[in-house]
């Protein structure tokens, strides 16, 4: 038996990335999907497509998760369109290593990420949280980073440190408050293997880091799937409030 059927989800930032391959593993496992995504239409309709064709069930939903009012009528729809929502997966998160988003001044960068990052995470929760308590089940799952406690030199990494920090001690806090019918759960990726370190990263940095890691290799997105399928289970069903690193074993 697949261990997410019967199960509605939805994961936003899901056109690509980790987000995407999130939503191929849920997918697989039988759960009924909502794509969302900000601005990557055509993305999110491959996606979608990959997953129907593949007899899986899922559907696209635009919605910029700095914007509350967005968040607001994402849940709504897809709960009307679920029939209910039993998974939520926030992984959205602004992009300040390459293209616009690089060019920013700092502190414009790190309102980007606050903005997506922590309010936006934050936000949905808020929204989505309430209805899962009242329906008495539900799973969140925020992303962190697991060098936000081990902390990482440069700038950027100070910024995104700082913004991931606050996601990890929100959902902390928000276990507490909406258990035991609602479990909420953290994954923190390391270095994975997306476009930013395939297509950005210098090779001396990327082959340093490899240097560092235990499992000699930078994480792929489906390290990471894997991950989120089993934390959004039946199978966790004893386990809220935690961290979960997924980083082959960096300290």
């Amino acid at each position: 038996m697949t261990k997410l059927a019967g199960k509605t989800a939805v994961i936003t930032g899901a056109s690509s990335g980790i987000g995407r391959a999130m939503a191929l593993a849920f997918a697989r496992e039988g759960a009924s999907l909502v794509i969302n995504y900000r601005q990557s239409a055509d993305k999110a309709a491959a996606l979608v497509e990959e997953i129907t064709g593949a007899g899986g069930d899922a559907r696209a939903m635009q919605a910029d998760v700095a914007d509350e009012n967005a968040v607001r009528e994402l849940v709504e729809s897809a709960r009307d369109c679920l029939g209910g929502i039993d998974i939520w997966v926030n992984n959205a998160g602004a992009d300040i290593l390459t293209g616009a988003g690089a060019a920013l001044e700092d502190t414009d960068k790190l309102a980007r990420l606050i903005e997506t990052d922590l309010k936006g995470t934050m936000n949905s929760c808020w929204r989505v949280a309430p209805l899962m308590q009242q329906r008495g089940k539900g799973v969140i799952l925020n992303m962190s980073w697991d060098l936000s406690v081990h902390g990482l030199g440069g700038r950027n990494p100070q910024m995104f440190s700082a913004v991931k920090a606050g996601v990890l001690g929100f959902s902390k806090s928000l276990a507490q408050s909406y258990a035991p019918q609602v479990r909420v759960n953290v994954l923190a990726p390391g270095w994975i293997a997306t476009a930013f370190a395939e297509n950005h990263m210098d090779q001396d940095y990327y082959e340093a880091r490899i240097g560092e890691i235990p499992l000699r290799r930078f994480g792929r997105p489906e390290d990471v799937a894997d991950a989120a399928v089993f934390l959004v289970s039946d199978a966790a069903g004893y386990i809220t409030g935690q961290v979960v690193n997924i980083n082959g074993g960096l300290i």
